[in-house]
């Protein structure tokens, strides 16, 4: 379906891909995964045509259609909604562009006529008398109204522009369909939506993306960029990661018989296969579980930040006691009437579909700012570690990190430049990159030393609000480890689907109407049709 050929890339003198060679076949779904700057966007440009390789090709089978998701979300402005969907499908959009010209002139001539008669035939053949049918419906899937369809782009908010491209990337059941961060700015509904669609699919899709959910559902196949190559490898990403951490394990155990080794795997394999079987996730379509070989797996040259939060102190019974608490912005109420008491080692998953209201409630619990009513005591016995959705106005210094994270010490040892070190050392800043000015730190660089502050705490309640942003998959994995292990109390924002699965046990979500809480799972609130209708009524 689609191949690369000797693919080589550099940047000065830096080698991105080094004669790569592989093939995406029809009928899967491939997730390219590999550390930040190992060139995943770079081969998605590349696949797609908008950039070229120093040398090598790309070779898409001749009469299949390449359809690749929009980066650019203002794009198409200058478009109407419809239109720009049906410009998914360029060739069936020339075709009907040049039937409707010819329709609009004042002097049709016989040959026009008979130029319309080969285009209708085209057109008809393309199944192109359906298009404007099909592009409502996705569109209707992605919750872009009937009433829109008729707009420019121009005049749609960024979320409703992000629905609109990725109905043009799905239009036209393109053979290849290549897509950068699906997920991004989709509300879970049609995140689940998306999943179920591509679950569906049986054209070859390509995709990045930092929401593991999503790879696991979808995925066939994990493409790993490392070591200037790509390797495919079946099953999805979960399997990935722990075929990879055991195939980790396996080369420190030089030792090991090979029988006790094959052991090992095959019981790896069989839990896995389990597994999947029981996932809500799992689809009939995709089978490639009974293919899987962990022996193919290689050790990675990624690394993973050692995160560890440790409490300096237990906290007693009393966490947190809200009462009545409401707040607006700008004249709009974003929350009202919250009535919340936390009980020692709650994981609650804070929810709502204004991030707004999420922001504004975390900077209350914080101190950061105060609410139009109701009242917040947190337990005497309590310390609170808060990573914000916004961390720049910590990085206003342009000073090394050493010197950044000793603003934060409590003791002369933790001032120390040896302890400091030790913390920036577990999120991958050793050596020379524990010099690094903070002025200069990418997003991604930034959250990895608020965790770095957030350890050096040691509060026993975290507040985390959309903790994985900027993060890459190591460090989200990581991430997520490290608080399924936390002994003490959390508090959770964030729309990486695995984060609120895994984590929470509690679920409060905030409304301008008032306040939802359920002591469940994330997948059964967001899933039980009582809380469904409730929801409703509570943004209605």
């Amino acid at each position: 379906m689609l191949s690369v050929s000797n693919l080589s890339v550099q940047f000065g003198k830096r080698i991105l891909f080094d004669e790569v060679n592989t093939t995406f076949s029809s009928g899967n779904c491939y997730g390219i995964i590999g550390a930040n700057g190992a060139g995943k966007s770079t081969f998605l440009k590349i696949l797609s045509g908008k950039q070229d390789p120093n040398s090598g090709h790309v070779h898409l089978e001749p009469g299949k259609r390449l359809s690749v998701l929009e980066q650019n979300h203002n794009a198409c402005d200058a478009f109407t909604v419809l239109e720009t969907v049906l410009r998914g499908n360029i060739p069936l959009f020339r075709v009907k562009a040049e039937m409707d010209a010819l329709y609009a002139k004042e002097d049709f001539s016989d040959a026009d006529g008979e130029r319309v008669g080969a285009l209708q035939i085209q057109f008809e053949e393309m199944d192109g008398w359906n298009a404007d049918s099909e592009a409502a419906t996705l569109l209707s899937h992605l919750e872009i109204p009937e009433a829109l369809h008729y707009s420019l782009m121009s005049e749609l908010d960024g979320k409703q522009k992000v629905r609109v491209l990725l109905a043009q990337a799905l239009f036209g059941n393109p053979d290849v369909l290549v897509m950068d961060e699906p997920t991004n700015d989709l509300d879970y509904e049609t995140i689940m939506w998306l999943e179920q669609f591509l679950s569906n699919y049986n054209n070859t899709v390509i995709v990045v993306s930092h929401d593991r959910h999503f790879l696991d559902a979808v995925c066939t196949h994990i493409s790993d960029i490392d070591f200037g190559k790509i390797t495919h490898y079946s099953g999805n990403y979960t399997f990935w990661y722990e075929s990879s951490q055991l195939a980790v394990r396996q080369r420190a155990q030089q030792n090991k018989k090979a029988e006790e080794k094959k052991k090992e795997l095959q019981e790896f394999i069989a839990r896995f296969s389990a597994n999947v079987a029981k996932s809500k996730q799992a689809t009939s379509r995709k089978k490639m579980i009974e293919k899987l070989n962990v022996e193919e797996i290689k050790p990675s040259s990624r690394r993973y930040p050692a995160i560890i939060f440790d409490q300096e102190r237990e906290a007693g019974d009393q966490i947190l006691n809200i009462e009545r608490l409401s707040f607006a912005q700008e004249g709009v109420t974003l929350f009202k009437e919250v009535n919340l008491n936390l009980a020692k080692g709650d994981k609650v998953i804070v929810h709502s579909k204004d991030t707004r209201a999420i922001t504004a409630f975390y900077r209350i619990l914080a101190g950061e700012i105060e609410a139009e009513s109701g009242a917040v005591e947190w337990g005497i016995t309590t310390s609170q570690a808060y990573l914000p959705v916004d961390n720049d106005d910590y990085f206003k210094e342009n000073i090394s990190l050493v010197d950044w994270l000793r603003q934060y010490a409590k003791t002369e040892e933790e001032r120390e430049e040896v302890f400091l070190r030790g913390f920036l050392g577990k999120m991958l800043f050793s050596g020379e990159e524990a010099l690094k000015k903070a002025g200069v730190l990418s997003g991604g660089e930034k959250v990895r030393c608020m965790l770095s502050r957030m350890m050096m705490q040691r509060a026993n309640v975290l507040l985390l609000d959309e903790p994985t942003n900027h993060l890459d998959l190591e460090s989200i994995t990581a991430f997520n480890n490290s608080l399924k292990n936390f002994k003490g109390t959390l508090l959770c924002s964030t729309s990486d689907h695995a984060f609120s699965q895994s984590l929470g046990t509690r679920i409060v979500e905030l409304t301008p109407s008032g306040m939802i809480d359920r002591h469940m799972n994330f997948d059964d609130y967001m899933t039980d049709p009582k809380i469904k209708e409730l929801r409703e009524k509570m943004y209605a």
